[in-house]
């Protein structure tokens, strides 16, 4: 069984989305690991498929790997370290504050582990969106890949919403189903959800570039 095609995007060719892009939406990356949603996104616009710049890129874990990335890709990057703040709507306005200075259109929270709140929802109305690995409304929260295997579930997946007050419960733009197989970890099951969501993110974007929303 091909993993890949087994897959469902719900959505238009990402090249029918931007072939009519004007001005390149101006975004952030929030992230906290690894990067690879925001490596995704950086090779969609090199490769001339997505009229966007990623401007910056916030961070909020000394160890993210995400920060090598982005100097890799010549991507201006911020730690803001959330053990700094003794409340989160301090470590949001910090982050807002970055944000404005850099004159941001979309914040992209691309594996970011924190829960936002209203300081940073409203600076950003219905412009901050989230990826999640499971096919919403399945399985919000922390370890939705290790919550559908133990479901047992035979398809989940990974989706992109808006961002809202309630943890992933925003607005769905687009979703991607994966197949779960009886040998998977979190590990091989993770890691093909990941192909899908490189695909889908950027798709997310030039839906906000096209005004589809």
């Amino acid at each position: 069984m091909n993993n890949v095609s087994n897959s469902r995007l719900i959505s238009p060719p990402l090249s029918e989305l931007t072939k009519k892009s004007g001005k390149p939406l101006k975004l952030a990356v929030l992230a906290s690991g690894q990067g690879s949603n925001f490596e995704a996104i950086a090779q969609s616009i090199d490769s001339g498929q997505l009229n966007a710049q990623v401007a910056i890129v916030i961070y909020n874990n000394p160890e993210a790997q995400v920060s090598e990335r982005a100097q890799n890709w010549q991507v201006p990057s911020l730690l803001i370290n959330h053990r700094d703040f003794s409340r989160r709507e301090d470590f949001d306005q910090a982050i807002v504050e970055s944000l404005q200075r850099a004159e941001i259109d979309w914040v992209i929270m691309a594996g970011w582990m924190r829960i936002v709140t209203t300081v940073l929802l409203n600076a950003f109305t219905d412009r901050i969106i989230n990826i999640h690995p499971s096919l919403l409304p399945s399985f919000p929260g922390i370890r939705a890949v290790e919550q559908a295997l133990a479901a047992g579930v035979k398809i989940t997946g990974c989706t992109v919403h808006l961002a809202t007050l309630a943890v992933d419960s925003g607005p769905i733009l687009i979703q991607a189903a994966v197949p779960v197989f009886p040998e998977d970890t979190p590990a091989t099951l993770h890691a093909r959800i990941q192909i899908q969501e490189h695909l889908i993110l950027p798709q997310a974007i030039a839906f906000c570039s096209e005004n589809l929303l």
